[in-house]
């Protein structure tokens, strides 16, 4: 993992949270997501600081954790294509993988991220995804049905594209295998690629998950993990949700 670059997307304001705060500053169970987060990230001990991407009230962000931080700024809110892409100048000279992760992501685990991270170097696949299949969109699980995107995969069960819910079909919005927005990519391939994203679609943003679907059509080995633990990738879009959230967690004792 010496040669990981993580990226964390923290430039975002969260319109429903009902705070004029940016959403990576949302509290759970009093620690903000990206406290959480960057928990998670530096007890891993990578050789490479991460680059968190700040955008809306970024001064905020720096208010709370100081400068000792790399931190890229996304100029235009354009999609997570186009905020990673913002990352590039900031990253290391020597990093050969790149993963990803939201800046709401607040319980993402060391395990998940060493596990999608050592696959991906040991498959040698060009894209690794972390993926979640839900039983259902009952529950607290109603809100995945309209915050994920869906996994489409072929005949075979190889994956062929990531589908947000507002491109998706009424067929394609039944699928339970959500994608929890958690990728590794081949360095050399992501750069070479992310400049030809376009934004033909319904929120006219540039995806990173089209990433995907040009890699397929490139016939660039692509890996699916299961992430087991659903809280991990609970991505709470609203106040209610994050009051959801925050019920499971004291439950829990996370």
């Amino acid at each position: 993992m010496k040669n990981t670059q993580i990226i964390i997307l923290a430039a975002g304001k969260g319109k429903r949270m009902e705070s004029e705060e940016p959403k990576a500053l949302s509290l759970l169970c009093g620690k903000s997501f990206l406290e959480r987060i960057l928990n998670t990230v530096y007890s891993l001990n990578l050789s490479i600081k991460p680059v968190i991407v700040v955008g809306y009230k970024k001064e905020r962000i720096f208010e709370e954790f100081g400068d000792n931080h790399n931190y890229a700024e996304q100029l235009e809110i354009l999609g997570t294509g186009h905020a990673v892409l913002s990352a590039k100048n900031h990253t290391h000279k020597d990093h050969k993988t790149v993963f990803v992760i939201s800046g709401d992501q607040p319980l993402i685990s060391p395990n998940t991220i060493k596990d999608i991270i050592n696959t991906h170097n040991n498959e040698n696949s060009i894209v690794t995804i972390g993926t979640i299949l839900l039983s259902d969109f009952d529950d607290w699980r109603s809100s995945a049905y309209t915050n994920y995107g869906r996994i489409i995969r072929d005949e075979n069960g190889g994956v062929l594209s990531i589908t947000e819910f507002k491109d998706a079909n009424e067929e394609e919005r039944k699928i339970k295998e959500v994608n929890p927005a958690i990728y590794a990519f081949d360095a050399e391939w992501l750069w070479n690629n992310i400049n030809n994203l376009k934004n033909l679609n319904a929120q006219g943003e540039y995806y990173l998950t089209d990433l995907v679907k040009m890699a397929q059509e490139q016939k660039k080995k692509i890996v699916a993990i299961p992430v087991s633990n659903i809280m991990e990738i609970f991505q709470p879009n609203s106040k209610k949700e994050l009051e959801q959230l925050e019920e499971i967690c004291l439950k829990e004792n996370l």
